[in-house]
C-alpha cells in the first residue's frame, strides 16, 4: 500500500499545468495543514487494514515551498497512525526556484529519503515559455545542492516537444540532466489540458516529424546510458525505478490526504473503491472530520480494463497472477482475450506484457478488454 499526499500551494500557476495548484497568497497556513492531513488521515485508517506502507509520495503544487519543520511534525504525525515498511520510499516533489540549501537536510532527517527535481528544460528561453520561476543556473544548483546533502536517490522532471524546441535541444537538455547522474528520469511530451492558459492561448508546438525526430534521438541517448524506459514516459537506471509510480500502473492500493488528492483502496469486503478529497485549500482547511468529497466504485465488471489499462503501459508487464490479486476475479474472464492478442503477436505468452507491436497499437489493444 501507498500513500499520496498533496500540497496544494506553488509561488505561480504554470500555463501548461492542471494539477489541482494554487498560487500562494501571503504566509502558507502551515500548522492548520498539518492538522487538516491528520485529522483527514484519522478517518480513513479503515482503509489500511494492517498493511505496511511501502512508498510515500509528496505532490503539488510545490511542496518543497513547505518547512522541514512542517515535514518533521508530519512523518512524526504519520508514523504514530501508520506502519511503515522497512526500506520504504519516500519522495517530495522539488522545484528549484524553492530550495534553500539548509533545506535539503532537514527534509532528510524528517524521512524523505528520494526527491523528484522539476526542472523541466535547461534551456533559458523554454523556461520562460514554460512559465517557470527558476534559471537553467538554479535548477543545476538545485540538483548538486541536493546531492551533496546525500540524496543519491532522485528523479529529473524534463519535458520535450516544446514550443519552438530542436531535437539538438531537447537532446541537450538529456546530456545535462545525466551529466548530474539522476537514478530516474521522468521525460514526457508536452501536452496541452482543458483549463490551463495553453489551452487557452495555444503555443506554437513541433509537428509530428520532429517530436519523432526528438523522441528518437532521446530515447537512443538514454539507452546507450543504461537508463531502461519502463513505462511509456518514466526511464531509470536499473533498480531504480520509482516503486510508488509501479505500485499505481501495478494497479496496487493508494491512501490519500490533502486537498485535491484521489486514492484507489479494496476493502475487506471484496470491493475496490477511487475516493477524492476537497479540492479547494481553504474549504479543505475549514472542514471538520473526513475530507472526502466524494467515492465511487469499480465494479468487478470495470476492473479488467482499469487493470490492462494500467499494466500494459508497464514495458516488462506484470505475472498474470497478479491479475487476481488484484481485481478479486479469475483471470478466465479475459483467457479468451488474452490468447487472441498473443495469436495477433501484441502480447507475449505466459505475462500480461505488450510486444514492441503492441505497444505501438495500445489503444486498439485495450478496446479488446471493453
Amino acid at each position: 500500500m501507498s500513500l499520496y499526499i498533496h500540497v496544494p500551494w506553488c509561488v505561480r500557476k504554470c500555463p501548461y499545468c492542471d494539477f489541482n495548484s494554487h498560487a500562494v497568497r501571503g504566509d502558507i497556513p502551515e500548522a492548520a495543514y498539518l492538522a487538516a492531513l491528520l485529522e483527514d488521515l484519522e478517518h480513513d485508517l479503515s482503509f489500511v487494514r494492517d498493511r505496511p506502507i511501502e512508498s510515500v509520495f509528496i505532490g503539488g503544487g510545490t511542496p518543497s515551498l513547505m518547512t522541514s519543520d512542517f515535514y518533521q511534525r508530519l512523518f512524526e504525525g504519520l508514523r504514530q497512525r501508520l506502519s511503515f515498511a522497512p526500506g520504504a520510499e519516500v519522495t517530495l516533489e522539488a522545484n528549484p526556484g524553492t530550495l534553500e540549501e539548509g533545506r535539503y537536510q532537514g527534509f532528510r532527517q524528517a524521512g524523505i529519503n528520494r526527491l523528484s527535481i522539476g526542472v523541466q528544460s535547461f534551456h533559458q528561453e523554454h523556461l520562460k515559455t514554460l512559465g517557470r520561476i527558476h534559471n537553467a543556473d538554479a535548477a543545476h544548483r538545485a540538483i548538486e545542492t541536493a546531492k551533496a546533502a546525500g540524496f543519491s536517490n532522485f528523479n529529473v522532471d524534463l519535458m520535450h516537444g516544446l514550443p519552438e524546441q530542436t531535437p539538438e535541444q531537447a537532446l541537450e537538455d538529456l546530456k545535462q540532466a545525466l551529466d548530474h547522474r539522476p537514478s530516474h528520469l521522468s521525460w514526457y511530451q508536452l501536452t496541452i489540458e482543458p483549463n490551463t492558459e495553453f489551452f487557452s492561448r495555444p503555443p506554437d508546438l513541433p509537428d509530428d516529424d520532429r517530436l519523432w525526430e526528438i523522441y528518437r534521438q532521446g530515447a537512443e541517448y538514454l539507452r546507450a546510458h543504461n537508463f531502461d524506459d519502463y513505462e511509456v514516459s518514466a526511464w531509470s537506471l536499473p533498480h531504480r525505478e520509482s516503486r510508488h509510480n509501479l505500485n499505481y500502473w501495478e494497479f496496487g492500493d493508494y491512501l490519500t490526504i490533502g486537498a485535491g488528492g484521489h486514492g484507489k483502496v479494496s476493502l475487506a469486503d471484496g470491493r475496490i473503491l477511487r475516493y477524492w478529497k476537497t479540492r479547494q485549500p481553504e474549504a479543505y482547511l475549514n472542514r471538520i472530520g473526513s475530507r472526502t468529497a466524494g467515492s465511487e466504485e469499480i465494479e468487478p465488471k470495470e476492473r479488467p480494463l482499469e487493470f490492462m489499462m494500467n499494466v500494459l503501459r508497464l514495458k516488462h508487464g506484470v505475472e498474470e497472477k497478479l491479475f487476481t490479486k488484484r481485481t478479486g476475479l479469475p483471470l478466465s474472464p479475459v483467457e479468451v482475450q488474452l490468447e487472441q492478442l498473443r495469436k495477433q503477436n501484441l502480447l507475449v505468452s505466459h505475462r500480461i506484457q505488450t510486444t514492441e507491436q503492441g505497444q505501438r497499437y495500445l489503444n486498439s489493444l485495450l478496446e479488446t478488454f471493453l
